[in-house]
């Protein structure tokens, strides 16, 4: 929307138009049956019609390109380009010109003149043109204020201006949900909406993690030999068509044997988001810093490092626990209790002293146990006590295993 308040008659004329991509033509087709009146004359009409395409006359997609007709969308993440236009229409010279461009958004007030130098003179009928481009990054309203100075033969001072109010709208709909693994790995799981009118290519969507993690993207799979996308060769989100992305973050070597520090990292990273749209315009999007829920682990955590699948049933089988005291002030001197389940039996010594644990620290056990019932079973029954605070911690469905017959053979 232009207003344009000028009181008095200038000498210079302003012209501002945006830059945009032009669009396929688009045909109404119309025709009839051949026993109807006009017989074949729609037809061959439209067979006639340069707009059209040869042999797909009724199809509304044409071959030929349009220039804008309105002033469109703009959507967050895309780049604002515009063409500015001083124009002498008057039959004297013109001194001292100075053409300024703001974009007002409503934290901020840019300047996108590509130069603030004012211009000597400007003969009759000659004209001052600049492009400006601006990456949108805030939703909502924007006034784009052109204002023109100038000095008159006669040495009047003479100045305009125009205001032109676009809406910024929002492209995407990102939602994510975070899972914490018990092996101090982060899945995180990204939704992302098309909320637009018009298809997207998406070019990119990737996870820049924080500087204690590593990332995996778990968006392809590997297929003679060559790494496929799951979402197949044509990588298009159609208008409110929703696409997950699923990465898996480990942290690093450094971090991940303190326990304390990984334990309460909070932040994950950003998610950084490349599109285009119709005939290639670009739009780029980084989301904030990820945050998840910090998993609460008590004082001594208990996770698992090795465990099988399948076992025989009323077999041995082994596991490999590590337990890390999570306190960072105080040393536990733990005992190890084991009770039986009515499915799972251990082996061993139960009550048995583990030791002192300094704070941060972790230590692996190796445990031997046997289930006496078939079918998926869960590893319980596991007690861990700190002789300083006599304070008994807990350990059920630690996890679960598929107990078979053992004329069944298990692969190993």
């Amino acid at each position: 929307m232009e207003v344009n308040p000028p009181k008095q008659e200038h000498l210079l004329a302003l012209k501002v138009m945006r830059l945009t991509k032009p669009t396929l033509f688009t045909n109404i087709p119309v025709t009839c049956e051949e026993k109807d009146l006009p017989g074949d004359l729609f037809n061959q009409l439209m067979r006639d019609d340069p707009s059209t395409v040869n042999g797909a006359e009724i199809l509304m997609l044409g071959e030929m390109l349009t220039l804008p007709q309105n002033f469109g969308n703009i959507f967050l993440g895309e780049t604002f380009s515009s063409y500015i236009s001083v124009h002498n229409d008057s039959n004297q010279v013109v001194k001292d010109i100075l053409v300024k461009a703001d974009l007002q958004t409503s934290s901020q007030r840019l300047n996108l003149s590509a130069s603030n130098a004012a211009v000597a003179e400007l003969k009759p009928d000659c004209c001052i043109d600049d492009v400006i481009h601006h990456e949108v990054k805030e939703i909502g309203t924007h006034i784009l204020v052109c204002a023109v100075s100038y000095t008159t033969q006669g040495g009047e001072k003479m100045y305009f201006r125009k205001f032109f109010k676009f809406q910024v709208l929002k492209p995407l709909d990102v939602k994510t949900k975070f899972y914490n693994a018990e092996t101090d790995e982060v899945f995180l799981e990204a939704q992302i909406q098309n909320i637009t009118t018009s298809p997207m290519f998406m070019e990119k969507v990737s996870l820049e993690p924080s500087i204690m993690y590593n990332v995996a993207e778990l968006n392809s799979v590997s297929q003679a030999g060559e790494s496929v996308t799951t979402f197949g060769s044509r990588a298009y989100l159609q208008p409110m068509d929703t696409r997950q992305y699923l990465y898996c973050l480990k942290p690093k070597k450094e971090f991940a044997e303190k326990a304390g520090i990984i334990k309460g990292v909070t932040v994950i990273g950003k998610l950084d988001i490349v599109w285009k749209t119709n005939l290639g315009e670009r739009g780029r999007l980084q989301t904030s810093q990820l945050q998840r829920m910090a998993p609460g682990y008590g004082d001594v955590r208990l996770s698992l490092e090795a465990i099988p699948d399948t076992v025989n049933l009323e077999e041995p089988f082994h596991i490999t626990c590590k337990i890390t005291n999570c306190s960072s002030e105080r040393t536990m001197d733990l005992v190890l209790e084991m009770c039986n389940t009515n499915s799972i039996h251990w082996c061993g010594i139960s009550g048995r002293q583990l030791g002192k644990l300094h704070p941060s620290s972790s230590l692996c056990l190796a445990l031997t146990l046997l289930s006496s019932v078939q079918g998926l079973q869960s590893v319980s029954g596991l007690r861990l006590t700190d002789t300083f605070l006599k304070r008994t911690y807990e350990y059920d469905d630690i996890a679960q295993v598929c107990v078979v017959s053992s004329a069944i053979k298990v692969e190993s």
